[in-house]
């Protein structure tokens, strides 16, 4: 069974930095794409980021140059770390990947930007 984990969100300031981690059971995590969404309240989902299983990345152009997405194939594990927050990153924030033909979701972690 695929299981995917977040964790590592919380409240921070503006202009903090925080990090997430996905970490992903059940699966062979080196062969799949790894994504990062997130939903602020009252909003849809939006994708943020995506790191491929050959280590290209992508970014949305609201976190470009302060979010960078990683993946650590021997810990199982893909991380996001955001730098510069915004009062908008506020959000919570899902851990996603596309495996054996099913979209599997993590629970999500929260994240609070505040001054």
């Amino acid at each position: 069974q695929v299981q995917l984990v977040e964790s590592g969100g919380g409240l921070v300031q503006i202009g903090g930095s925080l990090r997430l981690s996905c970490t992903v059971s059940g699966s062979i995590f080196s062969l799949y794409t790894m994504n990062w969404y997130r939903q602020a309240p009252g909003k849809q989902r939006e994708w943020v980021a995506t790191i491929t299983r050959g280590f290209s990345t992508n970014y949305a152009d609201s976190v470009k140059g302060r979010f960078a997405i990683s993946r650590d194939n021997a810990k199982n594990t893909v991380y996001l770390q955001m730098n510069s927050l915004k009062p908008e990153d506020t959000a919570d924030y899902y851990c996603n990947s596309h495996m054996q033909n099913t979209d599997y979701w993590g629970r999500g972690t929260q994240v609070t930007v505040s001054s």
